[in-house]
């Protein structure tokens, strides 16, 4: 608790009466508390908290917006570390989306090899820890103009939980949290820059238990029934359905659970799944085929089967008219380079990469225009409700792969800054186009509603499903 109130004291050192005003106002501001922003991310890298476990980190994030003037929301749609924060009244209204959960089995030093840090297990190896960090330092930077009377509106920041696999941003969705905003902006830490008209993939997640009948596997094997074997029927009926998919389909597994004893007929098992398809659609007709698969399972083995769904994500409805804002202030705020030491330490990266690109990739920006990811976020459904556009900054050696140990390891020391302050500024000055810009916002709204045409917004959640709080705690 004493280091978050250092951080607050150093961001609140760190707003001396403004400098500047306007557009340049907020990219001054933004560098102006560089450090500041910094330790936030630092120390939320060091915490790795799970999602929606997301305690500390929520609470440093909230409390620099607080002391910043901003207007807290806590426990948004149910959930403890789901919060808003808004400063200013009217509109536009400008959303700003900040994460900061960590990944399991990714614990590791801010170094070049292979180094879990003792005593944790999680790791940010998908950088939320700077996507969070940064999305403050955005926000607080509009905060300043509207107080100076430089803009006018209202600018929110959200801070969203348990983006991995937890679906947060869909049930603050459903919790009416974006329905006044204009626009939303969000970006993401990669090994590359990036901005565009892109989508993702929708996605459904599920763990199938199978609870069955323990036997010695020797001495009276026909007493048992084994869950495992359910599990692998269910994994070779999966594979089988994979031929007769639509295209652009993905299913994977991994089995959490199948016995501890090769003598002790098992009975309980669990693997867990993701579907994924461009199309959410498709991704709801695929996870009832999904079903089939596991219940034969259970038929075969006479096990029982229980289904725990772990919710779905819409994909990511593109917005052009707000892409080009953000690629065109990509391409002004880009500024990295590596410094001798940080060249050292990506080329020492490099070797556990199977891919190599330059180290200059970081000074270059991909026009992502069009594309499908091969990710899925939670940011999809809050797309399907108000223009939104997102991009992309080096925070990353050039090669790495997301939810990587090589991710955590940039992350967590100067190359992962330099590629947050690029990503503040980027949000800074789009924010700012935006709450000066009505017609780009009328366009906006325009294309999302002809994207829509006539379908609404349907979630992938089940009727009545609930945050799964618990669903990190490996004995749920």
């Amino acid at each position: 608790m004493a280091r978050c109130f250092v951080f607050l004291a150093l961001f609140l050192l760190s707003i001396p009466r403004l400098a500047f005003a306007g557009r340049d106002g907020v990219v001054e501001s933004v560098n102006r508390r560089s450090d500041a922003t910094w330790q936030i991310a630092r120390r939320i890298w060091e915490l790795a908290e799970p999602g929606y476990q997301e305690t500390e980190s929520a609470s440093l994030l909230t409390k620099t917006l607080e002391q910043s003037g901003f207007r807290l929301q806590t426990n948004v749609a149910g959930i403890p570390t789901a919060f808003s924060a808004t400063f200013g009244s009217g509109q536009p209204v400008i959303g700003i989306l900040g994460e900061y959960d960590a990944l399991p089995g990714l614990s590791q030093d801010a170094v070049s090899a292979r180094q879990p840090r003792e005593g944790q297990s999680y790791g940010h190896g998908c950088g939320h820890h700077l996507f969070g960090a940064a999305s403050a330092s955005a926000a607080i930077a509009i905060a300043e103009q509207i107080k100076a009377g430089e803009l006018s509106g209202t600018v929110r920041f959200y801070g969203c939980p348990a983006e991995e696999g937890g679906s947060g941003k869909v049930f603050m969705a459903q919790a009416g949290a974006f329905e006044d905003c204009d626009a939303v902006l969000h970006w993401h830490p990669s090994h590359e820059n990036s901005a565009g008209d892109r989508s993702s993939l929708a996605r459904m997640a599920v763990k199938f238990r199978f609870h069955g009948m323990a036997a010695h596997a020797a001495g009276a094997p026909e007493r048992g029934r084994s869950a495992l074997d359910a599990v692998e029927l269910t994994n070779f009926a999966a594979q089988l359905l994979r031929e007769h998919t639509p295209d652009f389909t993905r299913i994977h597994h991994v089995i959490t659970s199948g016995g501890r004893a090769p003598n002790v007929v098992p009975d309980y098992g669990e693997v867990y799944y993701y579907i994924r398809h461009p199309d959410g659609d498709v991704v709801r007709n695929l996870y009832e085929r999904l079903l089939l698969c596991a219940k034969a399972g259970a038929l075969a083995t006479e096990t029982r089967l229980e289904i725990k769904f772990e919710g779905g994500i819409r994909e990511i409805l593109p917005n052009n008219a707000l892409s080009q804002i953000t690629f065109q202030n990509l391409r002004e705020q880009l500024d990295l380079s590596y410094t001798e030491d940080e060249t050292q330490f990506a080329l020492r990266i490099q070797e556990s990469l199977d891919k190599r690109p330059t180290l200059d990739q970081i000074a270059k920006i991909e026009d992502r225009s069009g594309e499908i990811g091969k990710g899925s976020t939670d940011v999809g459904d809050v797309s399907w409700l108000v223009p939104t556009t997102g991009f992309t900054t080096a925070c990353w050696v050039p090669g790495t792969s997301a939810h990587s140990w090589q991710a955590v390891a940039a992350g967590g020391m100067s190359i992962g800054r330099k590629g947050m302050n690029v990503a503040a500024r980027v949000l800074a000055v789009s924010a700012w186009d935006l709450m000066t810009k009505p017609a780009v916002l009328q366009e906006a709204q325009a294309e999302l509603d002809r994207r829509l045409g006539e379908r609404k917004y349907q979630s992938l959640m089940l009727d009545g499903q609930k945050p799964p709080l618990d669903y990190r705690n490996p004995s749920r």
